[in-house]
């Protein structure tokens, strides 16, 4: 349906009753600009496609339509022959990008996990990995009829998101199938199977990802298919690959390389065009080494590796995703959303989360919970660094200092660990002649972690002595 309007007020009456999914407005209207009307639906959270058209075309304007939410900007006269098609790629890419933000959207409500998000340079670097593994197309031809792309292996520590950016690659490579094949219904969506490796019971591994035959063992009375053929089109994520048994690894090297495989009890082999993703929060190298894991299935996984940064590592993130959490777990409680204390988010950025996302996201669903008042303290957080943040201890210890570095001197008294710590931001800092940056590279530290416990520490002088010197 095609609904037309003559001017800015008629347009954003028409908007309100069509809820369309692609809006073509000129620029000059009688009673205002079009790129006003651009700025209010994207205010009401509009996530269609918005198309300025001007018979006065210059790059200011259509770089101030892009910054007001325009997703392309036309310059008359029209080339009317043209449209229909250009009409077509603007409908599919809103396709494409609601569908993504829904994903996104459900993503956030499964499991509570705001790792997507981020700002941090290391951060942004993984996503654009992510988003060029997911760009390959999955129908290039085969010699063998079925997979078709290398595997893709995500690794790092626990609670980094590994999951996630699995579907996040998902999410992309099918956001691009959907634009270059316009019209599919939502259900059409490529399947994405998610197998926690060491969830499953060993005896029933092989059944459950490649399928049996009716007859193939006891209770089996009919033939079902494994989750290999579930994820048949679309994606198959292999989370805890390490602990795969290993008299199976030899059958799954098989479907990885060439998607083709036999269900338990079967005689014909089955192919399969899939993509593949990994995970291992552990060595799978020394797996290997431990016999434990199949070296060539190893290379396979590890053509494409993701190397997914910690928390602590990503500057700024923390914080980030900490505030983005809060709010929406307070809105799913009916709690009102307290804003995040300048202690707190000092607190936030120094600690060391070495439950990365999962452990920050449980924390916020502690305060989410807890927090009573209208901003968030330390102690809300129920972080233990925080809560010794500001103590003080009797220090009656001697410092000396021995080839430019602090000694401590035990025999003459105790040394609280804040006293050791200011001592050796004070040392880091005077060898880097004041700058931050790299005094907390030499400290282990990130810049916001070394900013906060400056703070903590009132270390104003950068170029304090070291007590007792």
């Amino acid at each position: 349906m095609v609904v037309a309007a003559a001017d800015l007020a008629a347009a954003i009456t028409a908007f309100h009753q069509a809820e369309p999914d692609l809006v073509l407005t000129d620029v000059g209207l009688p009673d205002g600009s079009g790129i006003d009307i651009v700025r209010q639906i994207r205010s009401e959270g509009f996530e269609g496609v918005a198309v300025a058209i001007t018979a006065f075309g210059t790059i200011e304007k259509a770089v101030a339509s892009m910054k007001e939410g325009a997703d392309d900007f036309l310059q008359k006269p029209l080339k009317l022959d043209a449209f229909p098609a250009q009409v077509e790629k603007w409908l599919a890419h809103g396709r494409a990008t609601r569908r993504l933000r829904l994903y996104e959207r459900l993503e956030q409500a499964r499991d509570g996990s705001e790792a997507v998000l981020g700002r941090s340079p290391d951060w942004e670097s993984t996503l654009r990995l992510a988003r060029r593994l997911a760009a390959v197309p999955l129908d290039a031809p085969s010699e063998h009829g079925g997979v078709t792309l290398p595997a893709v292996l995500l690794l790092g520590e626990t609670g980094t998101g590994k999951g996630v950016l699995a579907r996040y690659i998902h999410s992309v490579a099918t956001q691009g199938a959907s634009a270059a094949a316009p019209g599919g219904a939502p259900g059409d969506a490529p399947p994405f199977v998610h197998v926690n490796c060491s969830a499953l019971p060993a005896t029933l591994v092989e059944a459950e990802l490649f399928g049996h035959e009716r007859g193939a063992f006891t209770d089996a009375r009919d033939a079902r298919p494994g989750l290999f053929e579930l994820a048949d089109g679309g994606t198959i994520f292999l989370d805890e690959i390490g602990d795969m048994p290993l008299e199976l690894q030899a059958k799954l090297l098989l479907v990885v390389e060439q998607g083709r495989f036999r269900r338990v009890g079967g005689t014909k082999d089955r192919t399969v065009r899939v993509r593949v993703i990994a995970a291992s929060n552990t060595d799978l190298a020394a797996r290997v080494a431990e016999g434990r894991f199949r070296q060539d299935l190893l290379y396979r996984l590890n053509a494409l590796t993701i190397r997914i940064p910690s928390l602590r590592e990503r500057e700024g993130d923390a914080v980030l995703i900490a505030e983005e959490t809060l709010g929406r777990l307070a809105a799913r409680y009916g709690r009102p959303c307290p804003r995040l204390g300048d202690a707190a988010r000092a607190a936030i950025a120094a600690h060391e989360w070495k439950g990365n996302v999962r452990e920050l996201v449980n924390t916020m669903q502690r305060v989410a919970m807890l927090c009573d008042g209208d901003t968030v303290q330390p102690h809300h957080l129920g972080l233990a660094e925080d809560e010794r943040a500001n103590a003080s201890q009797p220090s009656h210890g001697r410092i000396r200092s021995e080839g430019g570095l602090p000694v401590f001197d035990f025999s003459q008294g105790v040394h609280s660990a804040d006293e050791i710590e200011r001592t050796l931001l004070e040392q880091a800092l005077r060898h880097t002649d004041g700058n931050v940056s790299r005094a907390a590279r030499l400290v282990g530290l990130t810049r916001a972690s070394m900013r906060y416990r400056m703070e903590r520490h009132k270390i104003s002088d950068l170029h304090a002595g070291v007590n007792g010197q």
